[in-house]
């Protein structure tokens, strides 16, 4: 394990020593940069600065993006932020903030891996359950979309074909 020296650790990064340490294209820092998600300074020679705080910004900035977190919600996240070092504290605001819709977004993504499989209520019928769980795609009637996908919304259980399902003669 290799120990972060004490002085060097509070040296501004450059661009590369960035995008080196964070997993992220240079062009891609750059365009955090201009869309106010991460900031630099100038060095007297005009090159780009980084404080090490801007490595948790891009870490948290690239996870919530493969989450499907909008750029432009995470810009909005992230500035409610110091500019400079955020504390821990500043961080727990932000996830206290974000605690609601995370925890939705977790419950949506959990019911698709769960329910993908099977009907979902989105009028398709074209899975053998579909007849079962939708038959006659009587879900439309309640709400257009997935109906099954819905937090909340729970599939009846299949006990036996309904009259007219299309699996009586299978």
């Amino acid at each position: 394990m290799t120990l972060i020296d004490g002085a060097r650790h509070k040296l501004p990064l450059t661009v590369g020593e960035v995008a080196a340490r964070s997993g992220v294209p240079v062009s891609t820092l750059h365009f955090y940069e201009s869309r106010g998600l991460i900031r630099s300074e100038r060095s007297p020679g005009n090159q780009r600065r980084y404080s090490r705080a801007v490595l948790r910004r891009i870490a948290v900035i690239k996870t919530a993006q493969k989450l499907g977190i909008p750029l432009s919600e995470i810009q909005q996240a992230l500035g409610t932020l110091p500019s400079e070092k955020p504390t821990t504290e500043d961080w727990a605001r932000l996830s206290a903030a974000w605690r609601d819709e995370l925890n939705d977004r977790i419950a949506r993504l959990t019911l698709l891996r769960d329910r993908l499989d099977g009907c979902i209520g989105c009028g398709c019928l074209s899975v053998s359950s579909c007849p079962l769980r939708n038959p006659g795609d009587i879900m439309g009637e309640r709400s257009p979309g997935a109906y099954y996908l819905e937090p909340g919304a729970t599939a009846p259980a299949i006990t036996e074909c309904q009259p007219d399902c299309g699996l009586e003669d299978r």
